[in-house]
């Protein structure tokens, strides 16, 4: 049987996608805690971020710096989008209300 592979994915961002990068554009500097796929944890304030959930972050610290000592000397970085696995943010920060229409409006246009 033959098979058919799938395209790969398009290079314009997702409209769920797009109410991330609205909600993280509130956050713009703010502490935030960004845990990579790699399992590192960069704490920073939150410097910018695009349409692909790519971020800046500035007064970088890293949580486990004994386990990533390379890491110790960089105080601003960049990071890929696809290599989040989360952002940790100040509860304070969140306004749930918002957020829950903002979803309730994207899910409903579907």
């Amino acid at each position: 049987a033959s098979r058919t592979l799938a395209k790969a994915p398009r290079a314009t961002p997702s409209r769920a996608k797009m109410l991330f990068f609205s909600f993280f554009k509130t956050l713009v500097g703010k502490e935030v805690a960004v845990e990579l796929k790699n399992d590192v944890v960069l704490r920073g304030q939150l410097h910018s971020v695009d349409q692909y959930l790519n971020v800046k972050l500035t007064d970088l610290q890293v949580e486990d710096a004994e386990r990533f000592p390379q890491l110790s000397a960089v105080k601003n970085c960049f990071i890929r989008g696809s290599a989040i696995r989360y952002v940790q943010i100040p509860k304070e920060e969140v306004d749930l209300e918002l957020l829950q229409d903002a979803a309730r409006k994207e899910n409903s246009s579907k």
